[in-house]
């Protein structure tokens, strides 16, 4: 918004090279912000700022935008294993972040405790099937239900291999509230602390 006025400027910005470039769109003059920004949107469509490409040979993706958003999407460090483990430092509990319980094989355990064999997966709700709060994609359903049934198949020969290498596997849901689940984790890792002097 200018100083003194009601007016209002959009503009267009992008990186390029470690510089921000600029370009003028034109005066919105909408009550809210939304509504401004997409009037902006717009108005760069219109004066071909913007271009769609098509997806990359061979991804499965919808559209440029799906496939912007599936490749920013974090494998590890996530705001619910982050705030896990800081509760989990906070009740004393020593881990390890992002290893493998058994070397040989390729599954990586969000937090492990390996003394008391004990690995902990935070499991995100669309990833692994949240029975809560799945919601079905609406947009190549058939490849997106085939990827999550996999993982969660995948999911249970971790558990299984695991536990026939003598391993307690813990699993939590993102949308679980954290408190809880480090309380419950704590438990399971101070009784198997307990069982191994006692």
């Amino acid at each position: 918004m200018l100083p003194d006025t009601r007016r209002i400027r959009a503009y267009l910005r992008w990186s390029d090279g470690g510089k921000s470039p600029a370009r003028y769109l034109g005066q919105v003059e909408h009550e809210t912000r939304a509504a401004n920004l997409a009037e902006g949107w717009k108005m760069a469509w219109e004066m071909g700022l913007l271009t769609e490409e098509p997806p990359a040979e061979g991804s499965w993706a919808s559209s440029p935008s799906v496939r912007a958003v599936m490749r920013g999407n974090k494998n590890k460090d996530t705001r619910p294993e982050l705030r896990l483990r800081s509760l989990l430092h906070k009740q004393g509990l020593r881990y390890r972040v992002g290893a493998r319980p058994l070397p040989e094989l390729r599954r990586t355990a969000d937090v492990l405790f390996p003394k008391p064999k004990i690995a902990v997966f935070v499991d995100g709700c669309y990833w692994h099937g949240c029975p809560e709060h799945l919601r079905e994609s609406q947009k190549n359903a058939e490849f997106w239900r085939s990827k999550i049934e996999g993982n969660r198949a995948r999911d249970a020969e971790t558990d299984r291999l695991l536990g026939e290498a003598g391993w307690t596997v813990v699993r939590i849901w993102e949308h679980e509230d954290p408190v809880d689940a480090c309380a419950r984790i704590e438990g399971i890792v101070r009784q198997a602390s307990r069982d191994a002097t006692g």
